[in-house]
């Protein structure tokens, strides 16, 4: 039996959510929006009952057992650790800081029993499920390096909002890299430990941000990244990311992983192998062919990975007869909150990379910083 949905969002991931989830059989009871008009005209439009800017009435919708989180990212902890807290399980972007990200964790092992997951859809391309299983059966021998390239338009909203604030969650680095951070550690099995990065905003202002509002998020971004392998002679994985939305009309979504014998290439949602030796480029996987709508502001890999990870919640609620209840092996490819943490903690470290021009070292808290530290430090000084 499947759970009834509840989704938090009126942008466009909420927009091509709901009729898939509604596809696969899901009943959306209730929908969110930031105003009653935002809420209504969408409900209107993709035939949602119950419309509401309270988030309480959805969390507390006697039919609602299953929440989907797609909201600005400073709003996202608050609405899912609410939701756990009342025995929903969630499915959620991801949060604006490493400390709200870790508030989430820690709401997330409170209730163990929840499904608890973020919504990362690349994991579900099947590009990449078959990219790592070649990369488990040593298709590339030993992995050395990665390059990531997403090259694409702006991704600013069409007046002043989160998009445009570095501090709300806005940002290349921030809506995309994060996905690709998380992505890279599915991929290769392991973590980064050092990273290095630069970001910039090359667009401040445009026609309809003006005045004395700027752009404060980056519209480019380089980093670099030392995961796993410490110990090892070989040092680990090197992988190099460049992310670029200054780039109108053109997208470009590129992850390749070079290994000892050989190289993957997934180009969109095409996955191309070499091994060394061999004349050219074999075709892996081709593009199964998109029969869903098109999204302008939703890119195709993250378009069928979203479709992808909504069949693999039906097969995971599917399994039991209780809605609530739910198979952790549909899912088990899903980053955790854990991982929600562990991507947050990367930015934030490419952030201070970009400040200090340094490597930075990601280490993931442990537990959460005191919010009067500064306060007891400056008290303590004043004692002494």
């Amino acid at each position: 039996m499947l759970p009834g949905v509840g989704v938090f969002g009126t942008g466009s991931t909420a927009r091509v959510l709901v009729p898939l989830l509604k596809a696969e059989g899901f009943e959306v009871h209730a929908l969110w929006g930031r105003s009653e008009e935002e809420a209504c005209c969408l409900a209107k439009e993709l035939g949602i009952p119950f419309h509401t800017s309270r988030s309480d009435d959805v969390l507390l919708h006697q039919d609602v057992d299953l929440v989907c989180i797609y909201i600005p990212p400073s709003m996202t902890r608050q609405i899912a650790v609410k939701a756990l807290g009342i025995g929903k399980n969630v499915v959620c972007e991801k949060a604006a800081t490493a400390v709200d990200s870790f508030k989430m964790v820690t709401a997330a092992r409170y209730y163990p029993q929840l499904l608890s997951i973020m919504g990362n859809t690349l994991r579900f391309l099947p590009a990449f499920v078959a990219m790592r299983q070649l990369l488990v059966e040593g298709y590339v021998g030993e992995m050395q390096v990665c390059d990531v390239r997403v090259y694409g338009p702006s991704l600013l909203d069409q007046s002043y909002g989160w998009t445009c604030e570095e501090l709300m969650g806005g940002g290349g680095l921030h809506t995309v890299g994060s996905a690709i951070i998380d992505l890279l550690s599915y991929l290769t099995g392991a973590r980064a430990h050092r990273v290095h990065g630069l970001l910039r905003t090359f667009v401040q202002q445009n026609g309809l941000i003006r005045g004395i509002r700027r752009v404060t998020s980056d519209d480019f971004c380089f980093f670099q990244m030392l995961m796993g392998g410490t110990g090892s002679s070989s040092g680990g994985v090197c992988c190099t990311v460049t992310l670029n939305f200054n780039m109108p009309g053109s997208f470009v979504h590129e992850v390749m992983i070079v290994g000892s014998t050989g190289r993957l290439v997934a180009r969109g949602t095409e996955l191309y192998g070499q091994r060394n030796g061999s004349k050219g480029e074999e075709l892996l996987l081709g593009d199964s062919g998109w029969v869903g709508p098109e999204v302008k502001e939703m890119p195709l890999p993250h378009l069928q990975g979203l479709s992808s990870m909504v069949k693999a919640l039906r097969q995971s609620f599917q399994a039991h007869e209780e809605r609530r209840s739910w198979a952790r092996g549909p899912v088990a490819m899903a980053p955790t909150f854990e991982d929600g943490l562990y991507v947050q903690t990367v930015v934030e470290a490419v952030k201070r990379s970009s400040c200090s021009g340094e490597w930075e070292c990601v280490e993931i808290m442990s537990q959460e910083p005191d919010p009067n530290h500064n306060l007891c430090e400056a008290l303590q000084r004043n004692k002494n």
